[in-house]
């Protein structure tokens, strides 16, 4: 059975990542991309589903672990009665290769480690063929297994692995002073095994890249240590080739135990990526910013109706959504999902969260083209002829289409991002039409989109339920953060959708959702909840919510998408985009805060 969610690290190389757990087996890895198909795939179902466990003989938990500063290189302690060893898992950065490497480091004492490596290509439904090969001269003392099925193959380099039953088994000792070097290196079938890896420069190179990233980050305030590995989470799930942002490193795992509610994040959401350009750009990351505005303008050229909420890494517009019989879920919640049908979706919102994010280039310096500027254009042509069309919403409703205020509100915001980039940056366009159009949104939304007997913004319209989105009303400017109308709207939220002080999305039990069974809170909407306390000047609030949040944060610093308050368990995929986004913007209010 998998590991607690929370016991989970990653580890990764800006083009895929693992999951390593505190008993030292990966049981999550897709290569050579976060959306390829899984080579372990333990996490959603059991070691026969592929894993790769390095721990002492009769090892049961690390004794503790932490990633080497400002890097994604984690370094597991071990202690046992004999001796103590460390274990340094990285996935080496900028060689454009696939490479997993652990070494062992022994500290004091000898310590006997085991090695249980078990490959299953293609979601667990294909058993490579395991072969031993012979290793070159620079390689002497280092024994090598080559694994194939399909268009998979992978070679792995280290101790020597012996056959048991359908998984490879190897045992060794590590003394003091010592190191054991294991290398898992993927490669397409079709060509040879790529040459080993001198693994202390490699590991010395990904260190000091990934300090250099950081150096960007300076003292953050109160909330430091979470901010900075937030930031650093950003930047593990951006693709580092196409500049598309991942949701989430990880399929199908589930916002209730047992439920249904299993979607495959491993895509890039324009709405997460937005938010993240945002975050970034304001944390002084303007290379990332370029670079993600490049994957935007590549991923929705071509007709404006075209344009989806979520695309592939390299912005694939086809996601199909099938249901795998080869895993059978996170402690058996089914179905596993991969592809994801939210992509068909129509999301008004989205056309928000670009205009914004392509007005925050603007603000820092990232001048428009004739081809940014003009797909501007095109995308607030294509709003105004659909204005009157209902969506599903930001969380991907699966029940009716409604009119939601949230989105109607973002759609207010694309156009008044384009009058501001023609009154104040100089580009030209259609401004009187669209200060037309933004004035007719914001009257609906007041109108239709308020209920003016309880004093709150309501979810959709027609309906008295609210919904956590509204509170990015303030956040976008509809509203001033301390607006009477969104401090009712505060209090309906806290009324109706805090569960054990957190906040949920909204209620799922109302015929709008779709879907059966229920979810947890939504670490995201709590986080959003803290920076509205500190905009409207419940500091203290806002302080005691902040402190709550991140104190579930794991122990290297990650959130899922949700927490189980009553187990005390992170819920679904991990780690979550769009919690560390919120946590650092949370972060940020707080220091805007404190300096009134």
């Amino acid at each position: 059975m998998p590991l607690a969610i929370e016991d989970y690290a990653l580890i990764g190389d800006c083009h895929t990542g693992a999951l390593v757990g505190a008993d030292g087996s990966i049981d999550w890895l897709c290569l050579p991309r976060f959306d390829s198909a899984s080579t372990f795939g333990a996490l959603l179902g059991d070691v026969e589903h592929g894993h790769w466990t390095l721990a002492p003989v009769g090892g049961n938990r690390c004794t503790s672990r932490a990633y080497e500063k400002d890097t994604f290189v984690l370094v597991t302690r071990w202690e046992t009665e004999t001796g103590v060893a460390e274990v340094v898992d990285l996935m080496p950065h900028g060689d454009r290769r696939a490479d997993l490497v652990r070494r062992v480091r022994g500290i004091s004492g000898t310590v006997r480690m085991e090695e249980v490596v078990r490959i299953r290509f293609d979601y667990a439904a294909a058993v490579p063929w395991i072969r031993q090969v012979p290793q070159h001269r620079s390689s002497e003392g280092s024994h090598a297994l080559l694994a194939v099925a399909g268009p998979d193959a992978i070679v792995l380099r280290g101790p020597k692995f012996a056959p048991d039953g359908l998984a490879h088994r190897a045992t060794f000792d590590v003394a003091a002073g010592e190191t054991v070097d294991t290398v898992l290196t993927w490669f397409p079938s079709h060509r040879m095994p790529p040459d080993a890896i001198d693994v202390g420069a490699r590991i010395d190179e990904t260190v000091a890249w990934w300090r250099t990233w950081a150096e960007s980050c300076t003292d953050l305030g109160r909330y430091d240590p979470e901010v900075r590995r937030s930031l650093l989470v950003l930047r593990a799930l951006t693709h580092e080739d196409t500049g598309g942002v991942a949701a989430a490193a990880t399929t199908s795992l589930p916002e209730q135990d047992g439920g249904v509610r299993n979607w495959d994040y491993r895509y890039v959401w324009l709405r997460d990526a937005a938010l993240t350009l945002k975050t970034l750009m304001e944390h002084g990351f303007q290379v990332e910013a370029a670079e993600w505005r490049g994957w935007l303008l590549r991923a929705i050229a071509g007709d404006p109706a075209d344009v989806q909420i979520m695309y592939g890494l390299a912005g694939e517009r086809r996601l199909p959504e099938s249901e795998l019989e080869s895993l059978p879920g996170y402690r058996g919640a089914s179905p596993v999902r991969i592809g994801n049908a939210a992509y068909l979706q129509f999301q008004g919102d989205v056309f928000g969260e670009i205009m914004l994010a392509l007005e925050k280039t603007r603000s820092i310096g990232i001048p428009d083209d004739t081809f940014s500027w003009s797909l501007q254009i095109a995308l607030l042509d294509f709003v105004e002829h659909n204005l009157d069309r209902q969506d599903n919403g930001i969380w991907e409703i699966r029940g009716d289409l409604q009119f939601f205020t949230h989105s109607r509100a973002m759609l207010w915001a694309a156009f008044d991002c384009g009058i501001r980039a023609v009154r104040e940056h100089g580009l030209v366009g259609p401004v009187e039409r669209w200060v037309e159009l933004r004035d007719r949104l914001r009257g609906e939304i007041e109108r239709r989109g308020y209920d003016s007997g309880r004093n709150t913004f309501v979810q959709y319209y027609g309906t008295t339920a609210v919904d956590a989105s509204l509170l990015q009303l303030a956040q976008i400017g509809f509203v001033a953060a301390d607006d009477p109308r969104m401090l009712g709207t505060v209090a309906a939220l806290e009324e109706d959708l805090l569960r054990d002080g957190l906040l949920l999305r909204y209620r799922t039990e109302t015929e709008v959702d779709g879907l059966p069974g229920g979810e947890h809170p939504f670490l995201a909407c709590s986080f959003w909840l803290a920076q509205q306390y500190a905009d409207s000047g419940r500091v203290e609030d806002a302080t005691a919510l902040m402190d709550r949040l991140v104190s579930f944060c794991n122990d290297v610093g990650l959130l899922s998408e949700e927490y189980d308050v009553a187990a005390g368990r992170q819920m679904g995929n991990t780690p979550q985009a769009l919690s560390h986004l919120a946590l650092v913007g949370a972060a940020d209010a707080l220091v805007r805060a404190s300096a009134v």
